[in-house]
């Protein structure tokens, strides 16, 4: 009798301590890819207006390139990502110079004097009077439009001295230090100029062609996409390397001390590149966002489609768009990016009080 009551007691015992476990609790995360169906080239943005972010990308999975309108999706949280529409459509007279190939969009909020916020989406699509990829910008008074276009292009040459190379893969960027605006392109080569105030014209006396000497395709000769921005006095440059629909497609980067260069080469440049013990490739394309207030930062950038690696399936333009946490060494230099299926937790945007 007195082992069964020992027993029992021992029992009890292991059953309360069970109890006072904490219960383990599974984290949500956005997983990959983050949009559904096929997207490439995504541009991640904030908006102070409806502290929202929002992913304007090219729609994909169209052969050859052949997509014609932006789209895009806005999140509070990078988990839940709500379809906002199409925001452009080059196949409608809503942009009068061009047809298809919408590619690779860049979009800029800019709180005007009286409060009120406009909104520039820059992109490339096909010049039919030129016959050629040219760059176009369209305004809004909302993130999600209606935007409407320029009329005309606004970059639609190569830089003084280039014989090759394409105009597209736009980006812009507002350098916190000066408050100058900055437009950089380019397919074979890199340009950037700074923007007129107007921010549909650009200074032409500051185009300056930036592209990075040197690499190969395993490491970081340039290839295309470039994508700026500025993190405790350093002016970052990323780029892509090699062909989108190589699984070798990969993310490099320098940095400067002006948002026009010259850029230096980082010492490991390769920050971002396939993983195909996770079945993952041509991880390349990106852009980056900080979230408001602090310091952390996020990668968001497209890869290929698993099932369609083979060249004969397309793998160029079956692409998903990706998110991975982004981080820092002390000495500023970046951290090799692991891509992952699983994504990014929640994140919370908490911003001081308006007065």
């Amino acid at each position: 009798m007195k082992k069964l009551f020992l027993l029992l007691a021992l029992v009890a015992l292991c059953l309360d301590g069970s109890a006072a476990q904490p219960k383990t609790r599974r984290v949500r995360t956005s997983g990959n890819p983050i949009l559904p169906e096929f997207h490439a080239d995504p541009e991640i943005m904030y908006s102070h207006k409806t502290n929202r972010f929002y992913i304007y990308s090219t729609t994909d999975g169209v052969q050859g390139w052949g997509g014609y309108y932006f789209t895009a999706f806005s999140s509070p949280n990078f988990l839940d990502w709500k379809h906002e529409g199409i925001v452009l459509d080059l196949g409608t007279d809503q942009v009068p110079w061009a047809t298809g190939n919408a590619w690779a969009p860049a979009i800029m909020e800019r709180q005007q004097p009286d409060g009120s916020y406009s909104y520039y989406l820059y992109y490339s699509g096909h010049d039919t009077q030129r016959n050629r990829k040219s760059i176009g910008v369209a305004i809004a008074d909302t993130p999600v439009g209606p935007f409407y276009d320029l009329g005309k292009p606004l970059i639609d040459t190569r830089p003084a001295g280039l014989t090759g190379g394409q105009q597209i893969d736009v980006d812009v960027f507002n350098d916190p230090v000066t408050g100058d605006n900055y437009i950089y392109w380019g397919n074979g080569y890199m340009a950037g100029a700074r923007l007129n105030d107007d921010m549909v014209s650009i200074d032409t006396t500051t185009i300056k062609v930036m592209t990075p000497d040197g690499g190969s395709l395993e490491d970081y000769r340039y290839r295309e996409a470039p994508y700026v921005f500025y993190r405790k006095g350093i002016y970052y440059f990323m780029w892509s390397v090699d062909d989108t629909g190589s699984p070798n497609y990969h993310v490099a980067y320098g940095t400067s001390s002006s948002p026009l260069g010259p850029i230096v080469v980082a010492q490991k440049p390769v920050i971002l590149r396939q993983d195909p013990n996770g079945s993952i490739y041509g991880t390349a394309h990106n852009s980056v966002i900080q979230v408001p207030g602090k310091d952390e930062w996020y990668i968001v950038y497209h890869r290929i489609n698993k099932n369609y690696l083979d060249k004969r399936r397309g793998p160029g333009y079956h692409r998903e768009v990706c998110i991975d946490r982004m981080t820092f060494n002390i000495d500023g230099t970046i951290q090799p990016v692991t891509p992952t299926t699983y994504g990014v937790p929640a994140v919370e945007v908490k911003l001081p009080r308006k007065r």
